[in-house]
């Protein structure tokens, strides 16, 4: 997803260029032309790549309430990494978008899954 999407596109133009992406430097100095999968993820240091992931989407979790309290720890400290470069409502926004990608997703595979089976059960 992050090689198709804009900042992977940006990184893969560019990442050879030493102005643009300079590994010599910590990435808490670097003035990159946009942000590594490590900036977003592996924030201060840490690495522990999904300490800075939303809800999971994995194991039936496209349906979760995004909103539930469990999560809001979660979704703050994500968006207070989008804040080191876009507005806060910018996070937020993007956060809904995919919410919605997520439960859209999750519909779409467990309609697949069901006429896959279906499939299966008339023999084909």
């Amino acid at each position: 997803a992050y090689d198709i999407g804009l900042r992977g596109t940006v990184y893969q133009v560019n990442k050879w260029d030493p102005k643009q992406f300079d590994w010599d430097k910590k990435l808490a100095d670097a003035d990159y032309v946009g942000p590594t999968c490590q900036y977003c993820h592996m924030r201060g240091g840490h690495h522990n790549v999904q300490r800075f992931s939303t809800v999971y989407a994995s194991m039936g979790m496209s349906m979760a309430d995004r909103g539930a309290p469990i999560w809001k720890e979660k979704r703050d400290r994500w968006a207070s990494v989008c804040d080191d470069c876009h507005s806060p409502r910018f996070a937020k926004e993007n956060l809904q978008a995919m919410d919605e990608s997520v439960k859209d997703a999750g519909l779409k595979y467990r309609e697949t899954s069901k006429i896959a089976a279906d499939l299966v059960k008339d023999g084909v």
